[in-house]
């Protein structure tokens, strides 16, 4: 029998890399300072650098990382001010809309490469937005020179998820040079992932870094003492290591990935026929690979075909928010977004990690041909 090809396997799944783990949760425990340490200072400092931002502030979440970038942007909670943002995304990134108060409002995707679409947007922008919010789907860049321009025009804010985004760029720049907030996820399954939950924040502006760090903190700056209001999410230390050894092998990592996905498309376009579709890429962004995705009117027979090959793959996401229901009281109906909507039937996420071997993606691409040759895909 064929070896399985999982979905995905961790870094912690490498001896090597476990026992650099070990050594430094062991330096962690031996210090005794759990919180808001050495690691997250150094960690802050290092995910800066590489993010080429001048400031990076260590969370609990990337959903934190993202409300407590809506609540330090002027929102007002129960004004009935709106974020834009879109339906195909995690549920999180509405989760955080919602608990920062205000109300998200949906805008549909570009039909070719799923980002949150520009034209979309304009048309729900209305006085009481104060905020877009686009993410960057798969590792793949949002057009973020059309929103920052639509943002400037209208006054509205900024910010970015790129909690799948770990070293994207846009037009051959940072992330950072476009927005005053990045929110990242480090949850194990990103490209840089912790060993549990975890979550960042990416700016170029001091002040706003400084109001980040008292906010996480319970609106401290020392003590016992609140001097605005804040939440309490903070970086723990042994994440904060963890993330510093993966941190080191991200670049690595992210060109495997890469070149992973190019062999993807090779193959898919040599090998199978058109029942599957690609994905568009931008030629403005550089992706990051979080995820390759293909679509195919026939997924549940696609996935059900790889399965019993023993190749794993998974959906994301299978359900747009606006259907969801926990976002029932927003008042959407099924049509609203019908690119979200189509793209949520059909979209399938192939195996993609750095511990994938050029071997394994040429079996999937083949395993995909036969389907396709064999079914109506």
């Amino acid at each position: 029998m064929r070896t399985r090809i999982p979905f995905l396997r961790l870094p912690a799944s490498q001896r090597t890399l476990s026992r650099e783990y070990n050594r430094q949760i062991a330096k962690v425990l031996s210090r005794s300072q759990f919180i808001l340490g050495k690691q997250v200072a150094r960690f802050e400092t290092e995910f800066a650098e590489f993010c080429q931002a001048k400031f990076s502030i260590g969370v609990g979440s990337g959903t934190d990382a993202l409300e407590i970038a809506l609540r330090l942007s002027g929102i007002q909670p129960g004004s009935g001010q709106e974020v834009i943002t879109t339906p195909l995304t995690a549920v999180f990134t509405a989760h955080a809309i919602v608990s920062a108060g205000v109300r998200p409002v949906f805008a549909d995707v570009n039909s070719e490469t799923l980002l949150l679409d520009p034209s979309a947007v304009r048309l729900k922008i209305t006085p009481r937005t104060v905020a877009i919010l686009p993410v960057h789907l798969y590792g793949q860049s949002c057009d973020l020179a059309a929103l920052r321009a639509l943002a400037d025009d209208f006054g509205c804010t900024l910010i970015q998820d790129a909690a799948q985004a770990h070293g994207t760029e846009f037009l051959g720049r940072p992330l950072a040079d476009f927005s005053d907030w990045v929110a990242f996820s480090f949850y194990p399954t990103k490209n840089l992932g912790c060993l549990g939950d975890g979550g960042g924040l990416v700016t170029n502006r001091r002040d706003l870094a400084e109001r980040a760090r008292i906010f996480r903190d319970g609106g401290r700056r020392k003590g016992h003492i609140a001097a605005r209001d804040g939440i309490n999410s903070r970086l723990d230390e042994l994440q904060a290591a963890i993330l510093r050894i993966n941190l080191r092998h991200l670049k690595k990592w992210n060109r495997k990935r890469e070149k992973l996905a190019s062999f993807y498309d090779k193959l898919l376009t040599e090998m199978v026929p058109s029942q599957i579709k690609m994905l568009g890429r931008s030629a403005q962004s550089r992706s990051c690979h979080h995820l390759y995705v293909i679509r195919t009117k026939n997924r549940q027979g696609l996935r059900r075909f790889l399965w019993n090959r023993g190749i794993e793959t998974a959906v994301h996401y299978e359900k747009p928010l606006h259907l969801q229901p926990a976002f029932r009281w927003l008042g959407y109906r099924r049509g609203d977004f019908p690119e979200a909507e189509r793209a949520a039937r059909e979209i399938c996420s192939l195996p993609l990690h750095p511990l994938l071997s050029m071997d394994d993606v040429e079996r999937v691409a083949t395993e995909i041909g036969r389907f396709c040759c064999s079914h109506d895909a």
